[in-house]
């Protein structure tokens, strides 16, 4: 997806699945297979993987890496791309997993309880 765009979406999947998902394991495999999606998109589209225009055009980028970097909403240059830029770029995919708390932890707070209720 986009670096705009993806903390939101995976903070609300991490909520989506703290609510709809039940027991521990089940919601770690979810987890882990919600990340690997949003990481393996948005790796591939920063990377300029052919196929995933469809994702990008939309939002009127020049490709993948000009979707992720500047989401249709600033003007970052992208090509060619500085050490500088893909540093955020690692650094921003390192924060995936931690969205995904966020979310947990909004759901759960939500609900009115700090820590979660599953079994196993």
């Amino acid at each position: 997806m986009s670096f705009l765009l993806d903390p939101p979406l995976r903070g609300a999947t991490g909520a989506v699945i703290e609510s709809a998902v039940p027991g521990r394991r089940s919601a770690r495999a979810a987890d882990a297979a919600a990340l690997a999606v949003f990481l393996g998109f948005s790796a591939a589209l920063y990377a300029r993987a052919p196929g995933l225009g469809f994702l990008w055009r939309p939002f009127r980028a020049r490709d993948g890496r000009d979707f992720m970097v500047n989401s249709g909403v600033t003007r970052i240059p992208t090509d060619p791309t500085s050490h500088t830029v893909h540093a955020a770029a690692a650094t921003i995919f390192a924060t995936y997993p931690a969205w995904l708390a966020v979310g947990h932890l909004l759901a759960r707070a939500a609900r009115g309880r700090g820590r979660p209720g599953r079994a196993g």
